[in-house]
């Protein structure tokens, strides 16, 4: 499976994502419920009783009532706009949802590729190590050597031994990891594909400026504070419109009727109705509609201050980003070199020792560096993905950051 095949199943099966969207969609039907609020209300009654009389009379009545508000001086559009402004904020907290799953599918993904390195390397420090050993043997049969290169030799095989199922264990772990987010059984079994070494260094083109312009268009929390913000607003100014007249219109109709020795009867049957516009003030609430504005009056003035947090700590995470991630580019290079200079100083050191011209010691140090290489380099190398993705993260742009590099 390839990262993107990664990230869709996880988002199709984990319960997480599911539990977001539920969330979302509860904000969504609370926004179109509010459409209420410029709708008409209507109610209908209908009522039969009996009457303990000689004739057993039956009454029925029936009625048909609605309302309309005409005028309240805008608490009716601050209740939808808040409502709406709380919608979007549910979309955008879905959004930072996602694209925290996202990136936690990203880690587990190239933590297992690294997982999956290590156990090579392990696989060829072993390799290399079966090979002193078996030099060594050879050479103090031919009594060139000593008895302690052997041990030496021995040592260093068991060492090797060692450290393969330390690295094979790691890796059953960070698989199940990975399949865990996956909503997969941990000890099931997942192949995924490596990817190339360039992928990741497309974002050198982008300087920190141009980061952190995009994080204040794209980024889920920082947008997700600004709606809440405007909720507050639009609830403030609500809860001091509650204070100011409302006036509506209203009308009803109805009919009665009754039953005589078990028959309708008509002379009794009766339909009125009426229509009217009444006016309605809070004249005094216990101090209710009072302190209601006061406080939520404050909580605009936190969510303003909440605002500013976010966004400071939005920049933050952009500017720290952006340099760990330049940092992973140095740190990769520094590895490769690592590598290049480990791999030929034991080849060199192998050489040496079976001429007779280097100690056990000598190449015992050079497969130590050889192997320590090794595993920089591919920590380096996914450690690089990851922070590209974390740059991508930064800034709310999660899917620019796992797109494949064909």
């Amino acid at each position: 499976m390839s990262l993107i095949d990664v990230v869709n199943m996880g988002l199709c099966r984990n319960p997480r994502t599911s539990a977001a969207y539920a969330a979302l969609q509860s904000a969504r039907y609370t926004k179109n419920a509010a459409h209420s609020y410029y709708l008409p209300s209507v109610s209908g009654h209908a009522g039969a009783n009996r009457s303990h009389t000689e004739h057993d009379d039956w009454n029925y009545t029936a009625s048909l009532s609605a309302s309309y508000l005409i005028f309240d001086f805008g608490k009716r559009e601050s209740d939808f706009a808040q409502t709406l402004a709380t919608y979007r904020a549910a979309g955008f907290d879905y959004d930072e949802t996602i694209q925290n799953f996202i990136y936690s599918l990203v880690g587990a993904y190239y933590a297992l590729l690294n997982a999956d390195a290590d156990v090579v390397a392990a696989q060829s420090a072993l390799t290399v190590a079966q090979t002193a050993k078996n030099t060594a043997d050879k050479k103090y049969k031919s009594g060139v050597v000593a008895k302690s290169d052997v041990y030496k030799a021995d040592t260093t095989l068991a060492s090797s031994q060692l450290a393969l199922e330390r690295a094979k264990n790691n890796r059953k772990i960070t698989q199940a990891n990975l399949l865990n987010l996956m909503s997969f059984s941990a000890d099931q079994n997942i192949k995924i594909k490596d990817m190339p070494a360039t992928f990741g260094s497309d974002a050198e083109s982008e300087n920190i400026d141009t980061l952190i312009k995009i994080a204040r268009e794209k980024r889920p929390d920082l947008l997700k504070a600004k709606s809440q913000t405007n909720a507050a607003w639009h609830r403030r100014n609500s809860a001091f419109l509650k204070n100011l007249p409302s006036i509506s219109v209203n009308g009803d109709i109805g009919t009665t009727d009754k039953t005589v020795g078990g028959m309708f009867d008509n002379m009794s049957l009766k339909t009125k109705g009426n229509f009217g516009v009444s006016v309605s003030m809070p004249i005094f609430t216990g101090f209710l509609n009072y302190y209601n504005a006061r406080s939520a009056g404050a909580d605009y003035e936190n969510m303003k201050y909440n605002e500013q947090n976010v966004s400071n700590n939005a920049m933050m995470d952009v500017f720290t980003a952006y340099q760990n991630y330049k940092t992973a580019q140095t740190v990769l290079t520094q590895t490769k070199t690592l590598l290049k200079s480990a791999t030929e100083s034991e080849r060199v050191t192998a050489g040496m020792y079976r001429v007779g011209r280097a100690t056990m010691l000598d190449w015992q140090t050079a497969q130590s560096e050889l192997v320590n290489a090794q595993k920089e380099h591919n920590s380096a190398k996914y450690d690089l993905f990851i922070k590209r993705a974390a740059v991508a993260l930064a800034i709310g742009d999660i899917k620019n950051g796992i797109k494949d590099n064909k």
